[in-house]
């Protein structure tokens, strides 16, 4: 990077809780330190690390003024959503009251294009209803990096920017599992315009689940489901696919029935009120639309040339 580049720098800031990431941290250190529009702040979250992470972070920030490092002290366990987002806040609060316009949650097992912040803040001045979005992300699967699928109003949950005024509407993030999904739920709610971009695209270096175990994240993903309020149509179809396609087969579509029940039995408290639980059910039912409009497309273009 030139001496130019390295001056220039957005009205963004970067908060990243990072936990044993002593495999992956370095690359997405040298990801956020080569970006062509850097961030003014980037406050790193250590969340209790039992790993070499604490002796990679503090060798950064000393080499890089506008990185910090936050420690926060806490059991060796996982555990996504409640502890990340506590992560999470006890970093933004040392920046809460700085100047700048995004605020971005990025998690530090990813390897991100130098360009890929420019870009984004890009869309968003374009876009002044945009509150939430992202690029896509990939995996490595076969051999070969491949976009994780996601609905059309999501933006990845690994690196998120968020702009301040929507953060502040919406109370920031939900300290508990679902929270990359009820932030969107109530961004819309008031209006505000979220998704991703495919012309984006970064590398996360772990597949989904490696941090908990598939199971676990099966049993997540159907506890999540009952606290954002989605309906009865969509789950069914939800545990079909994650039977067929998840890992392990069936098992997978099991764990996420459980995950649901567990909570509905629990009868945990819905991190949705009544009126973003329906316009959420709008969003999946669209979601369905679509599908059946595009599998009804596929099949009558194959009719059209005579491929059935």
């Amino acid at each position: 990077m030139s001496s130019s580049d390295a001056q220039r720098v957005g009205n963004y800031v970067i908060v990243s809780p990072v936990k044993d990431e002593s495999a992956y941290v370095e690359r997405t250190i040298h990801s956020i330190v080569n970006q062509s529009l850097r961030p003014t702040r980037w406050i790193i979250v250590d969340d209790g690390s039992q790993d070499g992470t604490p002796e990679i972070l503090n060798r950064y920030a000393k080499q890089y003024p506008w990185i910090s490092v936050v420690r926060v002290e806490r059991d060796a366990e996982r555990k996504p959503g409640s502890a990340v987002i506590q992560a999470f806040m006890a970093g933004y609060k040392t920046i809460e009251n700085d100047s700048f316009d995004f605020v971005v949650k990025l998690d530090c097992d990813l390897d991100i294009p130098s360009n890929y912040f420019e870009h984004l803040s890009g869309k968003f001045k374009a876009e002044p209803g945009l509150g939430i979005a992202s690029g896509i992300y990939q995996e490595m699967h076969a051999g070969a990096w491949t976009a994780v699928e996601m609905p059309e109003y999501h933006a990845a949950g690994c690196s998120k920017m968020v702009r301040r005024d929507c953060f502040l509407q919406i109370g920031g993030f939900v300290p508990q599992r679902g929270w990359d999904t009820v932030d969107e739920i109530r961004a819309q709610t008031l209006g505000w315009k979220t998704g991703h971009f495919a012309d984006l695209a970064f590398h996360h270096l772990k597949t989904e689940g490696a941090g908990i175990g598939t199971l676990r994240t099966s049993l997540m993903h159907g506890q999540i489901y009952y606290l954002t309020g989605g309906g009865v149509m969509f789950f069914l179809l939800k545990v079909a696919h994650r039977m067929l396609k998840g890992k392990p087969f069936l098992v997978a579509g099991f764990a996420t029935l459980l995950g649901f029940l567990r909570a509905w039995i629990r009868r945990e408290p819905r991190l949705v009120s009544a009126r973003e639980a329906t316009l959420y059910r709008g969003m999946l039912t669209a979601r369905i639309r679509a599908r059946w409009n595009e599998m009804f497309l596929s099949q009558a273009n194959r009719k059209t040339m005579g491929w059935s």
